[in-house]
């Protein structure tokens, strides 16, 4: 094995080593999720070389400057104000869901109207509308991190595939009996994810469009679904109360996670794979243990239904979105609340950490977006100006612009 060079991984906090083995180049990861701006960089390296081959004592000074680089852009204060930069006639229906390319120099919105529009971030221009579905495209997605292709799916019961750069559409996945509500790549980029109100989640080979597996295990319809981030396991949350943890290779059910007493509406992997969050109708957040399938806390306080659940990049945090109109952050280590985001005036129906892991952004039927420092609770912004209910809201990777998608049928681009 012989080291060729390191990339620097700003979110969450790592090293990626690049290396040569038997001919072939390889890459591998030193995550850093512990990593602060107080952290000793001598004990830090000399846990790294007690793990990792490849860091000789001849690489150490450039491993010590790439940690201390990670802890400078840790240190770095966010006091962003965001300021509206244009507010897109997108569609003349509402609007489902928006999402980021990894960059952020592009995002996607889906509508009621049956398709999905591309949109450049930096001008705000239209690049292509992706038509071809026959009713709503609800779920969609970027294979981040390439960003070549996008996946819809609708409640036309299908999933297209598509091509960011010309608009056209590659595959068109058909086999679900109801509406696809939900959906995500692989990691790699070789497989596409759906649940279904069909009960059923299905793994779809992007290269031929062919179905490689259906997961069928729910007793009702499934409304989320997660790759972890090394792409061997999926998660799906269903209206039948339960979850059920997936091998993705062999379409096999690893474990079903029993505890919820409400539908559910939200699942998630953190970074390394360890841990699984779950948001329910009942009121309550669960967090599970991926490799036995036990429950480790159960996150209460929300005084009605939970809608949406996350981690922050590093899996250290954990925020939930109510229909109580509330919103808050756990640590995922200790299980306590850190803060309660209070002040919308209705339902929050999404949530979303920045890559920094400093701010959540909330999305609420009371026709505004918020922006909240994660540690005070206090909130910094409030984004107005869409005159019906936020589906949808998204930060870019670099945490400098927001996406909001409404009812009112726009999306408004802030930074």
């Amino acid at each position: 094995m012989k080291l060729k060079r390191f990339l620097l991984r700003y979110y969450p906090p790592g090293i990626i080593l690049e290396y040569e083995k038997g001919g072939a180049l390889k890459t591998k990861s030193i995550d850093l999720l512990d990593l602060s701006p107080e952290t000793d960089t001598e004990e830090l390296i000399s846990a790294i070389r007690k793990s990792e081959p490849l860091i000789t004592a001849s690489r150490v000074d450039q491993v010590k400057l790439l940690i201390v680089r990670l802890q400078e852009k840790l240190g770095q204060q966010d006091n962003r104000r965001f300021c509206l930069f244009k507010a897109l006639q997108a569609h003349i229906l509402p609007l489902t869901n928006v999402a980021f390319n990894k960059s952020g120099s592009s995002f996607i919105t889906g509508s009621y109207d049956r398709t999905c529009k591309i949109w450049d971030t930096a001008s705000g221009e239209e690049l292509h509308t992706l038509e071809g579905h026959r009713n709503v495209v609800y779920a969609i997605a970027f294979n981040n991190p390439y960003g070549d292709k996008i996946a819809t799916g609708s409640f036309d019961k299908t999933c297209r595939l598509w091509s960011v750069e010309t608009g056209k559409c590659f595959h068109t996945f058909r086999g679900h009996t109801a509406e696809i509500v939900c959906l995500a790549f692989n990691p790699q980029s070789t497989l596409v994810a759906t649940g279904s109100m069909d009960t059923t989640a299905k793994l779809w080979d992007i290269q031929t469009g062919e179905e490689v597996s259906t997961l069928t295990g729910h007793s009702a319809e499934i409304i989320s679904l997660s790759f972890n981030t090394v792409g061997d396991q999926l998660v799906t949350g269903s209206f039948d109360h339960t979850v059920s943890l997936w091998d993705v290779p062999s379409g096999r059910r690893v474990h079903t996670l029993i505890g919820h007493r409400g539908e559910i509406s939200s699942v998630q992997f953190n970074w390394d794979c360890s841990l699984i969050i779950t948001g329910s109708m009942d009121k309550s957040c669960r967090v599970w243990e991926a490799a036995s399938g036990k429950c480790m806390a159960t996150l209460a306080g929300h005084e009605d239904e939970v809608l949406d659940v996350c981690f922050d990049y590093t899996g250290q945090l954990i925020a939930t979105a109510s229909a109580d109109g509330t919103a808050r952050v756990y640590s995922a280590v200790s299980y306590q609340c850190i803060s309660r985001l209070e002040s919308h005036e209705g339902e929050i129906s999404k949530i979303c950490f920045n890559a920094q892991g400093s701010r959540v952004l909330t999305a609420s039927a009371d026709k505004t977006a918020r922006l909240w420092d994660v540690q005070s609770g206090v909130c910094l912004q409030v984004l107005e100006g869409h005159t019906d209910e936020i589906f949808s809201s998204a930060f870019n990777y670099e945490g400098d612009t927001i996406i909001t998608g409404s009812k009112d049928n726009t999306c408004r681009i802030w930074r």
